[in-house]
């Protein structure tokens, strides 16, 4: 029997449209994935990173004939990221257009305009609401992506802080070991190729209402084990210790 289709409006989403005949050369210098892959594939999600490799934004980028557009955090994070593209641009042929109030809808069981790259359990993705399917609450995207272990944006990583493999942005197809130099890349790959990451985000099932993003959080004994990060109805995702995985908890344990 065949699901029957629904559709979840995102809260917080921005479009910030790229143009320009230097469009896609000048993405490919600064994003963790590679831009050619929109050559097979509709979209890509990726992240900007500080020049010393830690997270600012992270992003789909939806290739629109000549254009590209970034579907990315809404409100002010779109407008921040507006202006670190900007910064960069010199004298590139690119214009930007931003839209930082965006429509965006999730939609599971039906194809749409996307397929969410991360995971294929994330469905498909849309710029307008889906005609003739019912609306599923928020919540019901929200714990399937927790389950997964999927960061959502500065919900789960902190700017100027995280690192991307710590938050497995690089199992969830976001970053690209072989398309060349990128802003950031330095540490991404050294990390990667060193298995320097000591701390990991990992999905924890709650006996209780989960903590505050930011909460520390410890074990029986007391010790600290990591720290919360977004939450859901009884789930929640956490930057654990990778040291620590075997920990004991009355309140908490890793979702499997």
């Amino acid at each position: 029997m065949t699901a029957k289709p629904v559709y979840i409006q995102i809260p917080n989403r921005g479009l910030i449209t790229v143009s320009g005949h230097d469009s896609f050369h000048f993405l490919q210098g600064l994003i963790t994935n590679d831009i050619r892959l929109l050559e097979t594939q509709k979209a890509i999600y990726t992240c900007l990173l500080t020049p010393n490799g830690k997270f600012l934004f992270d992003f789909f980028v939806i290739r629109d004939g000549e254009n590209l557009l970034l579907e990315c955090e809404g409100g002010h994070r779109a407008q921040d990221l507006l202006k670190r593209l900007q910064i960069f641009k010199l004298r590139a042929d690119v214009s930007f257009h931003i839209e930082d109030k965006k429509g965006i809808y999730a939609v599971f069981h039906s194809k749409v305009d996307f397929a969410d790259p991360r995971h294929p359990e994330m469905g498909h993705r849309s710029f307008s609401r889906p005609d003739n399917m019912e609306e599923a609450a928020f919540d019901l995207w929200d714990t399937k992506r927790i389950k997964l272990g999927i960061a959502d944006g500065s919900r789960d990583m902190i700017p100027e802080k995280s690192t991307l493999l710590e938050c497995n942005i690089d199992q969830f197809n976001g970053v690209s070991f072989d398309k060349g130099c990128y802003m950031g890349q330095e540490l991404t790959a050294r990390m990667h190729y060193r298995g320097l990451t000591k701390k990991t985000l990992l999905p924890l099932e709650f006996t209780g209402t989960p903590p505050a993003p930011l909460t520390d959080l410890k074990d029986q004994d007391d010790q600290l084990i990591g720290e919360m990060r977004s939450s859901c109805a009884q789930f929640g995702l956490a930057l654990l210790k990778k040291s620590n995985l075997s920990f004991v908890s009355d309140e908490y344990k890793l979702y499997s």
